[in-house]
């Protein structure tokens, strides 16, 4: 039975007047499922991803050989390297689970304070197997993602837990928290907010309140610091002028957009728009591409000189080579 939704009102920011993005081609990788949201890449160039129906996957670099690892019996999105070797996966019904080398799952957290994890995401994790991680949402989960941008009740939060278990949130009420990416000198916390068309930064030296370093031209969902040091973020679209236009307006008509058919809802474009900033929120890459087996970018690894992207709109992968700096 579908959610009911108890929107909130918000007037989003005004939309970049112009822009100039850099057209790219990309490459496709078909997969054997659908919905690979993030991808990972290993010592050999090879790219770890998550299906919607829970397989674990590895794509050799050159992307004709791909085999499954494991199946987490939830909904992988994130994917993360920890210390020891093993693979952090933020499971969006399971919580932080982890993949061994022998390829076997196990549970690292599944609730906080008693509170099942409604709708973990993202994380980024440090030298000493500390995990930065997002829930995005206390409200719906993973099959109801539109209903809490059409809310937007702001209930998501940001996670710190350290090697000995502790969990310690860094922020709560915010819209959708989704991927995380540490600074370089891991002083700072990066995470996009979808519900917001933001980029924030949070100094963990400090603590304090987050900062809006950027405001992303659509819904930005995981992002990454890449080997380049910039923080790479994947658009999963554009902003969408029905969304924009309702977000102020009477409630109402969001409750009426979310009963309607899947068909009628606001849908993703069928681009791909990939971004790249340093960390003080300056825009270094403003990327577009199209490709007929490809759209929705929800994951993005830049690695060595090439950009990997995953979708839970496709059952692809996609990838580019990183594009030069302009001087």
């Amino acid at each position: 039975m579908k959610s009911s939704i108890a929107p909130v009102r918000w007037t989003p920011p005004p939309a970049a007047p112009v822009r100039y993005p850099v057209n790219v081609d990309v490459e496709v990788v078909e997969l054997p499922g659908a919905g690979p949201e993030d991808t990972l890449i290993d010592a050999d160039g090879s790219v770890l991803t998550g299906l919607y129906d829970g397989r674990i996957l590895r794509v050799s670099a050159d992307g004709r050989t791909i085999s499954t690892l494991a199946d987490t019996g939830g909904r992988p999105l994130g994917l993360e390297w920890l210390p020891d070797g093993k693979v952090l996966i933020c499971d969006a019904n399971r919580g932080l689970l982890t993949l061994d080398r022998d390829n076997r799952i196990a549970t690292l957290l599944s609730e906080i304070d008693g509170r099942p994890l409604r709708f973990c995401n993202n994380a980024d994790v440090t030298e000493d197997g500390t995990i930065y991680f997002t829930d995005s949402s206390t409200r719906f989960g993973i099959d109801e993602w539109m209903a809490d941008l059409l809310e937007h009740s702001a209930t998501g939060s940001v996670y710190r837990r350290t090697p000995d278990g502790e969990v310690t949130q860094l922020a709560t009420g915010r819209g959708f928290p989704n991927g995380v990416a540490l600074s370089a000198d891991r002083r700072s916390l990066f995470w996009a907010e979808t519900a917001m068309y933001g980029l924030y930064k949070l100094d963990l030296t400090t603590g304090g309140e987050p900062e809006k370093i950027a405001t992303i031209p659509g819904l930005p969902d995981n992002i990454a610091r890449g080997s380049d040091g910039l923080i790479w973020v994947a658009v999963g679209s554009p902003r969408n002028a029905v969304l924009d236009f309702l977000l102020p307006k009477h409630p109402a008509f969001r409750k009426l957009v979310w009963s309607l058919p899947d068909a009628l809802k606001p849908k993703a474009a069928d681009i791909i728009e990939i971004q790249a900033y340093d960390e003080s929120g300056t825009l270094i890459h403003d990327l577009r591409a199209k490709h007929p087996n490809f759209h929705m970018p929800t994951g993005v690894r830049e690695r060595d000189g090439k950009v990997w992207l995953g979708s839970i709109g496709t059952s692809s992968l996609a990838t580019f080579p990183t594009p030069a700096r302009s001087s």
